[in-house]
């Protein structure tokens, strides 16, 4: 069994100094890994990175995090990747990393994604070149998506975005902002390449569990939705009250 520590939309400010480290004290006995999913800071300067970076420095398992909309804000980005990686934390962008967690191995495909919409009320590269830029930004994320995730022969494999790719953790949300929250396209990437689990966070006011069309299960861990400093998931476990107690299950 692989158990996934995840969060996302922490949004640390200058003010956030120790707000994350004391529940990562539980994290060795409770979690193997802790995901993020985007959105770090609360406007996107590298000095609000630098916090959280703090808050990370030690942590008892690897973390692995995206960037969120809101660590562009400031074009600051390259910066707060930076000082994230310089306390041990690697950070994915159209890449990918391995963990190994008792002898089996969990392969994680990152990327922040981006917004569109979804099946019948979705975006499309037509028109205006305003419009076909930010579709065309969202196939190009996707498409790297799918890459990374088939290029992985691991254990376990899981999706990590910032962005949304399916509508069902967005309920809660006002119905005009879908297209604005995810774009069904991470799904179709997701469902191509295949994975055990989808994390992503910005849907503050969302729903936390859905799943794509192919069944891949979907969780929106922003912190806001949560009401709690993280959740844990659990890959590979045996549930015995299930006819099928060999199978794959996220807990």
């Amino acid at each position: 069994m692989i158990r996934i520590a995840a969060v996302g939309d922490v949004h640390f400010g200058d003010d956030s100094a120790g707000s994350l480290a004391p529940h990562l004290e539980t994290l060795a006995g409770n979690a193997d890994v802790l995901l993020i999913a985007g959105d770090l800071t609360k406007h996107g300067l590298a000095q609000e990175a630098a916090v959280l970076a703090h808050d990370l420095t030690g942590a008892p398992v690897p973390v692995v995090a995206v960037l969120g909309n809101h660590d562009y804000h400031c074009d600051e980005q390259d910066d707060i990747r930076h000082g994230l990686e310089l306390a041990g934390v690697t950070v994915l962008e159209g890449e990918s990393k391995v963990i190994d967690v008792a002898g089996e191995t969990l392969g994680i495909a990152g990327i922040k994604g981006f917004g569109g919409g979804f099946a019948g009320a979705c975006g499309s590269d037509f028109g205006e070149p305003e419009m076909k830029a930010f579709i065309r930004h969202t196939k190009a994320a996707s498409a790297l998506l799918c890459e990374r995730l088939s290029a992985l022969e691991t254990d376990y494999r899981v999706a990590l975005l910032h962005y949304s790719p399916v509508e069902d953790t967005l309920v809660g949300e006002r119905l005009e902002i879908y297209p604005f929250l995810g774009s069904y396209l991470l799904a179709e990437a997701i469902d191509s390449a295949g994975a055990d689990l989808a994390i992503h966070g910005h849907a503050h006011a969302g729903s936390e569990k859905g799943a794509t069309a192919n069944g891949v299960e979907v969780r929106n861990v922003a912190q806001p939705m949560l009401q709690r400093p993280y959740t844990v998931y659990r890959l590979g476990y045996s549930d015995q009250s299930e006819e099928s107690a060999t199978a794959t299950r996220v807990g």
